[in-house]
């Protein structure tokens, strides 16, 4: 989820995320037993504001939604000085970088794309392996890519947010084959718009006071046209290997273009 600042509706209160990703859909663990904090073996070998960035680190290194995304922002603009290739060797740099910060949030919200500031946040308290935080990571970034490419009046206009949002569940992975069956939920026809649409509906509930009528509406009113958007990606990948083929692609554009 994304926000900017704007008039027309009220925003969040000082000091939050203008927008927040819930993780409903997904499921949560259970809250601790006796106030006692529940980890895995893997997670308790690392305390909480150590593992957050290492994965954030693993995730700008290998995954190649975000690799791909990352090459994008640089076109764009987002990383400008050389920021992202730099949150991309160094963890120091990822803790203190100008583009993520990995905090505790409240509730069950992963992280949020802050328009104003042209930040991720992550949520170290809710993200709860390396592939969940490869999925926020590239949904967040999603957004910031819509911001960049595009005067989107995140907090005014709901059909701006329901398209990036639409996209961000497309192109994420949030309705991949294996995210849908976790959840439990199986379909053959047209399941991805499926997802898509319903992912776009709760993330836009999370971040506006509108009914879910309103949502749905936003969201069936943008969404061949946004569903259809696939930038930077050019397909929708709904795997890596998809993801690494949308990335070698993207990076022969140039090559292509200067050829003709």
């Amino acid at each position: 989820m994304a926000g900017a600042p704007g008039g027309g509706e009220p925003g969040p209160e000082a000091g939050e995320p203008l927008l927040q990703r819930s993780d409903s859909g997904q499921g949560s663990s259970e809250p601790p037993a006796q106030g006692k904090s529940q980890q895995g073996f893997l997670s308790s070998l690392f305390t909480r504001d150590q593992s957050c960035p290492l994965m954030l680190l693993k995730t700008l290194e290998t995954n190649p939604y975000v690799k791909l995304l990352l090459d994008a922002m640089k076109h764009s603009g987002w990383c400008s000085g050389g920021g992202c290739s730099r949150l991309s060797v160094l963890s120091s740099a990822v803790n203190r970088g100008r583009h993520f910060s990995c905090e505790v949030c409240d509730g069950n919200v992963s992280g949020g794309f802050d328009a104003s500031t042209s930040q991720i946040v992550l949520c170290e308290n809710n993200i709860r392996n390396q592939a969940h935080m490869g999925r926020v990571v590239t949904h967040e970034l999603i957004h910031a890519f819509d911001h960049c490419r595009a005067h989107v009046h995140w907090f005014t206009n709901v059909h701006h947010l329901a398209c990036s949002e639409i996209r961000a569940a497309s192109l994420s992975g949030d309705c991949s084959l294996v995210n849908e069956l976790l959840r439990l939920r199986f379909g053959l026809k047209q399941h991805h718009q499926t997802c898509v649409r319903d992912r776009a509906v709760l993330s836009i509930l999370a971040v506006r006071n509108i009914s879910r009528e309103e949502a749905q509406k936003a969201v069936d009113e943008v969404f061949q046209a946004c569903f259809n958007d696939r930038e930077p990606f050019g397909r929708i990948p709904h795997n890596k290997t998809y993801a690494r083929y949308a990335h070698r692609d993207f990076q022969n554009r140039g090559r292509y273009y200067s050829n003709i």
